[in-house]
């Protein structure tokens, strides 16, 4: 279901409700982002545990997050800016990837759903929410 409106998340997670989803799989993507707090607000109400593309939802009460780092994202684009101004073709400019990604656990919320995560989880873990 594409979500543009806070009333289309309203109406993504009745289905969710409906179908007694056990866990929820957030994409990456502005429409979904824009509806953020909506979207960890209503994973906590309706007891869902999820994971989420950016560490911010992570921050504002969701379980867990895998996404790239994007300071490094940033740093790489600023990169390829510095290219361009000295006059390298775009076109000509390799494709990169994110090589760095973090996991961050909100054990806050874990409790809240009672969930324990596993320590094996905890210990790779790149940043832990108590």
């Amino acid at each position: 279901m594409e979500v543009r409106r806070a009333e289309d998340v309203e109406r993504a997670f009745a289905a969710i409700t409906a179908a007694r989803s056990q866990g929820l799989f957030v994409e990456a993507g502005r429409s979904l982002y824009v509806h953020s707090g909506r979207i960890v607000d209503l994973a906590a109400s309706s007891r869902l545990p999820a994971t989420y593309p950016y560490r911010e939802y992570v921050d504002a009460g969701g379980l867990m997050s895998y996404a790239p780092n994007f300071v490094d994202v940033y740093r790489g684009a600023a990169v390829y800016v510095d290219k361009i101004l000295k006059g390298a073709k775009p076109a000509n400019l390799p494709v990169e990837q994110p090589t760095r990604f973090e996991l961050v656990i909100n054990l806050k919320t874990a409790k809240a759903l009672g969930l324990t995560i596993p320590p094996s989880l905890l210990a790779r873990a790149d940043e832990v929410i108590q």
